[in-house]
């Protein structure tokens, strides 16, 4: 056959037995060949006059019950060997079709399909069809008569043509697909058998109508589209371009309470002429596509919107904003009142007694909010006080679900447990509006105010990410709380006041997603009313980052204590910071904890000590900032101390740096916290803070508001935010007293003498006796261990003062004489008679101090 012919074939929905196109035999009576047709020639390459005139049997053969079949190579493509579907060989394939053997002019055998027909008027006998000559049939004419038509086709071409009939059947009666045809007016001509369905109606009682009739409402999705029904149509049959995967949004008459989507597809129809006689529609139903696409993008929008940050609060409101108005109309997030205040979980048992703070709610329409139940969240106070708490009466949905801890699903509402291990949470209530308009719904095969089982599936997947989530933060928020608490109680409470300086501070905890850090200051009296100023910033958040700040704060301050100078004070420290490794908090068995390394490694720290007397500040620094000085008439300066490796690198020196500072300096020490933030750089907050403090009128309180304001708008940060200020004094001249002896027997008398005069002066007489024994002590000590000359200084400030400085380097012990002992108890005595009492060293020597309270003052 030619491409011609099997093109024109292939378009040709006429049976290839169909008499005007298949292999035609005229037949006698005795099965001779009276009559060939051109196909007949075509199929088996015999002529016209080289087949009339011979029997029948010439050219086919009946198949035989059993026997070898044709080759494969002589069987036609796509004809399969008899009893290959089933049926035995010589059997008809379909109808009364009979399959038989034919051989080709060039001595090939092909299958082909054939049907006999009578002729009207001629022989009506059944003829030979064995293809032994017949038998002659005995009717009104001869038996050289024509009797009968003998027609045959490839068997291949048949089964072909069988199985596109099969398919345009099924398309017209199984397949889901709904197909219609429209003509060049837009009325319905044909439907298959799911657009009745779909419609709801036979086809003979919607044919004729118009598809906007049919889908009133209905608009194309897709953008780049006409919306409208016509407006495609008109399209596709005015420009022969066929339209595919057009979304459709409509409601079919078959299902007036839901919208549906639908996949359409147009393409114009037009007859072997050429001409155009309407447009065929098929439109694939996707809604249940659509929904798991819906819950797909509702999953994937929960794990990209719910928890973004670490607050238990914050993290209940996504859930009831990402869920509405693409899940439900109204959605309210109940937690336990311990997760919410503390980050505790509540207690095990049964829940139902469980006490509920209402964190979230969000609804399509506001109005519907339950007005009993307002939400404060901007309200002052901690969140007990600014949510609602929730209560839920016997047999309702929640205090189902608390009971049982599964999910409660109670027509229109949708109850699921915020579950974590074997503890709730609390619980997320979904609603569904009663009667809710078309365009306010998801996509739902059932009424819209119902949950199906998918949602209920996909609602429970929902709570299990926020509780999750809700859970990772209840361990952040029950982590920060320890921390706060470390914190508060590990910072300075209250610091009292100074002679040396006057002191204003802030501290500013890191926001809530970064957690509790490591910075801390401190104001440490030392003797001579000197006074010690100290800021310092641990790396790292949490726990260990509070805790290890605490270490080193508490270390700062029993150094301090022993008068050391800040160089030394700060290698001392990082000393302790890097101490071997079996040494270290947190080893065990020789392993130092990483966490303890990462904490502490990297610490910095800046200590300062000011002496009111006078008037220098000594001050070092490990890594840290340095401190702002702002000169009495208001110039700002950042002295150039040197920088010092941070705590716990080892091995490198720290150097001092002393300056003079006139009355009415301002000192102002702060970790990077202030200064160091994600829109500028550390440069330029440093020149903020500059600005700031150099207003020389104003109060050290109102110059940490402006610093704080600032510099930390938004009152966080992403670390901790500490800022100290001191304003230096210098003590009254009337306030001391000094005077320089040698280093002789006679200087014990002369410095009693002296002390006890200058008690007088200041009204301190009552001090005399205990005073004269502290200065004959700590002068004869001086004498006899030291070296001259010796300097002795009174100091009235809030309490007596009194110093011995000698050149020596000895210090001196306390210690309980024995009984045969004839020394050894005159520091024993001074220790009783004095608060405090001390030593302290020099480049030029040692100071021994002491500290008295004055007597109390009586009223009359």
């Amino acid at each position: 056959m030619s491409a011609t012919r099997a093109a024109d074939a292939a378009d040709d929905f006429r049976g290839p037995l169909d008499i005007a196109r298949a292999a035609t035999v005229v037949l006698d009576g005795r099965d001779t060949v009276v009559g060939w047709s051109p196909a007949a020639t075509e199929l088996l390459g015999f002529g016209a006059h080289e087949a009339v005139g011979r029997p029948l049997s010439a050219f086919l053969s009946p198949l035989p019950a059993e026997g070898p079949l044709p080759a494969a190579s002589d069987r036609p493509a796509g004809a399969e060997p008899p009893g290959a579907s089933g049926r035995p060989g010589p059997g008809p394939p379909s109808g009364g079709n009979e399959i038989r053997l034919a051989r080709h002019r060039d001595g090939h055998e092909l299958l082909v399909a054939t049907t006999v027909c009578p002729l009207a008027g001629g022989t009506d006998g059944t003829g030979g069809t064995g293809g032994d000559g017949g038998h002659g049939g005995h009717g009104g004419h001869g038996a050289d008569a024509p009797g009968r038509v003998l027609v045959a086709a490839e068997l291949g071409a048949l089964r072909q043509w069988e199985s596109r009939l099969a398919l345009l059947q099924g398309l017209a009666t199984q397949s889901p697909v709904g197909l219609a045809i429209y003509d060049t007016d837009l009325r319905l001509t044909w439907s298959n058998t799911a657009y009745e369905r779909e419609i709801g109606k036979p086809l003979a009682e919607y044919r004729g109508k118009r598809a906007d009739e049919l889908y009133s409402g209905g608009t194309f999705v897709t953008p780049g589209y006409p919306k409208t029904l016509d407006a495609v149509m008109h399209h596709v049959i005015d420009t022969g371009e066929p339209i595919l995967d057009l979304h459709f949004q409509g409601i079919p008459p078959s299902d007036p309470g839901t919208e549906h989507l639908w996949s359409c597809s147009y393409y114009r129809l037009q007859d072997a002429n050429g001409h155009v006689f309407g447009v065929c529609e098929d439109a694939f139903d996707i809604s249940d596509r659509q929904r798991a696409q819906q819950r797909l993008a509702l999953l994937v929008e929960v794990g990209r919107r719910i928890g973004t940050v670490l607050d238990v609060v914050t993290t209940a409101e996504e859930i009831a904003e990402v869920t509405v108005p693409e899940f439900a109309a109204a959605v309210r997030v109940d937690i336990a009142r311990v997760t919410v205040m503390s980050g505790e979980l509540p207690a095990t048992g049964s829940s139902a007694a469980m006490d509920l703070l209402r964190v979230g709610e969000h609804s399509v329409d506001p109005a519907a909010a339950d007005a009993a139940e307002p939400l404060y969240p901007g309200a002052p106070g901690s969140p007990a006080d600014r949510y609602p708490p929730v209560t839920y009466p016997p047999g309702s949905p929640q205090d189902r679900s608390l009971a049982s801890g599964g999910l409660v699903l109670d027509d229109n509402v949708l109850v699921v447990p915020l579950r974590v291990g074997g503890s709730v949470l609390g619980l997320v209530t979904f609603v569904r509006s009663p009667r809710p308009e078309v365009s306010e719904r998801p996509l739902s095969r059932g009424p819209a105010n119902t949950f199906d089982n998918g949602e209920v599936a996909l609602a429970d997947e929902l709570a299990a990410r926020a509780a999750v989530c809700i859970d990772n933060a209840r361990r952040f928020t029950r982590e920060r709380s320890a921390s706060l608490a470390l914190q508060r109680q590990l910072l300075p409470h209250h610091v009292p006041p100074q002679s040396a300086v006057e002191i204003a501070y802030r501290y500013l905890p890191s926001d809530d997603v970064t957690g509790v850090g490591g910075d801390w200051f401190d104001v440490i009296p030392l003797s001579g009313t000197r006074v010690g100023l100290v800021v310092g910033d641990v790396v790292g958040h949490g726990l260990q980052a509070a805790a290890t700040m605490g270490r080193l704060r508490t270390s700062v301050r029993a150094f301090a204590q022993l008068d050391m100078a800040p160089d030394e004070l700060l290698t001392r420290l990082d000393d302790l910071v890097g101490q071997p490794l079996d040494e270290r908090p947190g080893t065990r068995d020789g392993a130092a904890s990483d966490a303890y390394d990462e904490l502490t490694t990297g610490a910095t720290c800046l200590y300062a000590v000011y002496d009111p007397v006078s008037r220098r500040c000594v001050m070092a620094r490990a890594g840290h900032l340095p401190p702002a000085v702002v000169h009495p008439e208001g110039r700002v300066t950042f002295p150039d101390l040197p920088a010092g490796p941070p705590l716990g690198l080892g091995g490198l020196p720290f150097e001092s740096m002393e300056i003079e500072l006139p009355v009415g300096s301002l000192l102002a020490l702060f970790t990077d916290g202030l200064v160091e933030a994600r829109d500028h750089d550390i440069d330029q907050g440093l020149d903020a803070l500059g600005r700031v403090l150099g207003d020389p009128a104003a109060s050290l309180e109102e110059l940490c508001d402006r610093a704080v304001s600032e510099l930390v708008p938004d009152a966080t940060t992403a670390d901790d935010t500490a800022l100290l200020l001191a304003r230096t004094r210098q003590l009254d001249e009337g306030q001391v007293a000094e005077w320089e002896l040698p280093a002789e027997a006679v200087a014990v008398g002369r410095a009693r003498e002296l002390a006890t005069r200058q008690l007088g002066v200041w009204g301190l007489d009552e001090l005399s006796f205990a005073t004269e024994l502290v200065v004959s002590e700590l002068v004869t000590n001086a004498v006899r261990y030291g070296g001259g000359p010796l300097r002795l200084r009174l100091i009235r400030d809030r309490t007596l003062l009194c110093e011995v400085a000698d050149t020596g380097h000895t210090s001196p012990h306390l210690r309980h004489s024995a009984e045969d002992d004839e020394g050894g108890r005159g520091l024993f005595i001074v220790a009783q008679l004095v608060q405090r009492w001390g030593t302290r060293y020099t480049p030029a020597g040692k100071t021994i101090w002491t500290e008295q309270a004055f007597p109390p003052v009586e009223f009359g």
